[in-house]
């Protein structure tokens, strides 16, 4: 018989990292120099913390079915009917997201030793790194909203620290205070949605809201429609959703271990984790979960559309992770909630991947021509070509991860992108279904055009602008010693990624392929949505637990079964990835700085639909015409007006006094015999 579940040390889980923070925060200062300490301290603390969730892991599989664990550390704030407690919930999910947040983590932290070891900042960077960490673990295991808030607030602190972490550098400053701004936007979203949580339940505990909402809310009603659209409003911000998606592309200007760490383990998948948590809630409002799916599958378009004609490597797949983020919504959207978890755990492996590959390339740029004396975007795909004959570790793993985005069989985003795109269909949500296949054969489109750019045809990498030795250089010899594979301590972490990326799908295999079904991920996780599924089938009087044995009809849009739409979506995916690579492979491309800027409709997607410069012209000018007027008028004028003119009465009543004290007895006595007159004067008349 099964023991039951008890939380094995979970106070180390977000104390590792804390101390791997404060540790390298302090050597930022005691040991600027002394690299070995954080090369230590910041992986270990991530990479303990991630032994410490896989006890858990392991001791929770063993236990029988229980309720969630909770583990008060201490009382936050008490304040009459409202108390606020630090504890922490150990569930299937938040156990799933725990083991994600420090495994890919802690991969990514490993790799940044070698990418970051000649950055002046390089304790610094680990200590922020290490908070970034703890504070996405502190909302994954938080058991109120509040305590998960912190989490949400301290996840965009770090991002805006990381972002900018070359602070110098007035574009890269400028682009963490965006994310900054931006996304508090948002979490006025999630503060109000707490006010009204508060005000119906008297209390921000997430189990006991979850348990009383069936009973205490009215399915459909306005105050769980305000409630969830409040909340989805905080999740369209960390997220990057439509219409606040445009801080996300800006957030390369960070290192790009961050950028793997933000797009795949960290930050923008708090969000999607938010509905997922708060599914009951989502599950009893219908209109919200449709606002939910339509944005994401808006989101997950256009985001795909504008990756088509990005050269900067890195923006690419920002606009890719936006794409995918916007996959995930679909499936929460639309009650999926396990297939929006199972992409979001997958997305981390490829996504981490991908990045970290784009790093290492970028890497060896900025080695190579720093050597060589040439200068140009490191970033700039138009400067690559042929990288697979000079990187061929980090062309295979890159490939794979291509791959798996592009959602081609056996490949780890094959069965959970099927699986969003699938559910979507069979729900009866035609045009999400239509719209998810389409984005779907845009990504393999997109990320094959990154890997023909960067690793295939020529090396343009060399090439000197308008010179005689630009063909030369174009022929790749030049490249040859100048460019070359990144050390172990970074391509080990790629190996390892692209073995998740491979196989990591496999732990749900449906059972209409005709492979050994695993049912293992839907199985964890389905006490943890089995509230929610029950909410939305007495709402709906009919079974919505998904296309999973649950008495569902499998049937899309267009006919076919599961099986086929499967077969026809990796087809579609090679087919896609044959074509591109083909016509493009065959176009001869020149170097940033010898190319000229896309024309016509690629123009429009080059320059991301004008939305930033719109943005701009629309709210950020208006808004320092406010401030300006606001400082000329009420600040210049008014305050300091008011202020100054208090001064010249008071100078001027000074200097109406300084005038009957002159030290001279005689203009005493003139003064005081004309006093005197005019007081008899007075009595007189």
């Amino acid at each position: 018989m099964s023991e039951a579940y008890h939380p094995i040390l979970p106070a180390l889980i977000l104390g590792l990292p804390l101390l791997g923070a404060a540790l390298n925060g302090i050597g930022a200062f005691a040991w600027r120099e002394n690299k070995t300490v954080p090369t230590i301290v910041g992986p270990l603390a991530v990479l303990g913390a991630f032994v410490v969730c896989l006890l858990n892991f392991a001791a929770m599989r063993a236990a029988a079915p229980h309720d969630p664990s909770l583990v008060p550390l201490w009382t936050w704030m008490r304040s009459g009917q409202l108390e606020i407690g630090v504890t922490l919930l150990f569930d299937q999910l938040s156990v799933l997201m725990t083991l994600i947040v420090t495994g890919v983590g802690g991969i990514i932290h490993v790799y940044s030793v070698g990418y970051m070891r000649e950055d002046p900042g390089y304790s610094r960077y680990f200590s922020y790194l290490n908070l970034f960490i703890f504070f996405m673990l502190l909302l994954v295991l938080g058991a109120n909203y509040p305590l998960m808030f912190v989490g949400w607030e301290g996840v965009g602190l770090c991002s805006y620290l990381l972002i900018g972490f070359w602070y110098e550098n007035r574009e890269f400053s400028d682009a963490g205070k965006k994310a900054f701004i931006v996304n508090r936007i948002g979490d006025i979203g999630f503060l109000i949605a707490m006010f009204l949580l508060f005000g119906v339940f008297g209390t921000l505990d997430m189990p006991t809201i979850f348990e009383r909402a069936p009973t205490t809310l009215l399915a459909g009603g306005a105050v769980v429609t305000a409630i969830t659209l409040f909340l989805f409003l905080g999740c369209v911000g960390k997220s990057a959703q439509i219409p606040l998606f445009v801080w996300l592309p800006d957030a390369m200007a960070g290192p790009t271990p961050v950028s793997a760490l933000i797009h795949a383990a960290t930050m923008v998948t708090a969000g999607v984790y938010l509905v997922a948590r708060s599914g009951v809630l989502f599950a009893l409002a219908p209109f919200t979960q449709a606002i939910v799916a339509s944005v994401g599958v808006g989101t997950a378009l256009f985001a795909a559309s504008i990756a088509v004609q990005q050269y900067d490597i890195k923006k690419v797949l920002a606009y890719s992770t936006i794409s995918q983020l916007g996959y995930m919504f679909v499936a929460v959207g639309v009650g999926a909630y396990t297939a929006g978890i199972f992409h979001l755990m997958t997305h981390a492996f490829f996504k981490a991947l991908l990045f970290l590959g784009a790093g290492a390339v970028i890497h060896a740029m900025h080695h190579a021509w720093d050597e060589s004396g040439d200068h140009g975007d490191p970033n700039d795909m138009r400067n690559y070509g042929g990288l697979r004959r000079l990187m061929p570790i980090t062309a295979a793993t890159m490939w794979i991860g291509t791959l798996a985005i592009s959602g081609v069989f056996p490949f780890a985003g094959f069965f959970s992108k099927d699986e969003i795109i699938w559910e979507a269909g069979v729900r009866g949500y035609a045009v999400l279904w239509g719209t998810a296949l389409i984005v779907a054969l845009l990504t393999a489109g997109y990320m094959t055009r990154l890997m023909v750019m960067t690793f295939h045809g020529d090396n343009r990498s060399f090439a000197k602008v308008g010179g005689g030795e630009a063909g030369a250089n174009r022929s790749g010899e030049s490249a040859r010693g100048r460019l070359h594979e990144v050390p172990p301590v970074m391509w080990v972490p790629l190996a390892i990624l692209a073995a998740l990326s491979a196989v990591g799908g496999w732990v749900q295999i449906p059972e209409v392929l005709p492979l050994p079904n695993l049912d293992l991920l839907h199985s964890w996780l389905e006490p943890v949505f089995a509230p929610a599924v029950d909410v939305a089938s007495a709402a709906s009087g009919a079974a919505a637990g998904g296309a999973h044995g649950e008495g569902m009809a499998h049937e899309a849009p267009l006919g076919g079964g599961e099986a086929f739409w499967a077969v026809m979506g990796t087809v579609l995916a090679i087919l896609t990835i044959i074509v591109v690579f083909r016509r493009l492979s065959r176009r001869r491309y020149l170097p940033a700085a010898e190319s000229s800027e896309p024309r016509g409709a690629a123009s429009l997607l080059y320059h991301k639909w004008y939305v930033d410069e719109l943005y701009d012209r629309l709210i950020v000018r208006p808004l320092l015409a406010l401030w300006r007027g606001c400082w000329r008028i009420v600040d210049d004028r008014l305050i300091d007006g008011a202020v100054n003119g208090l001064g010249g009465v008071a100078r001027v009543v000074g200097w109406t006094g300084s005038q009957l004290q002159t030290g001279r007895v005689s203009t005493y006595l003139l003064v005081f015999m004309i006093g005197v007159l005019i007081i008899l004067g007075s009595l007189a008349f």
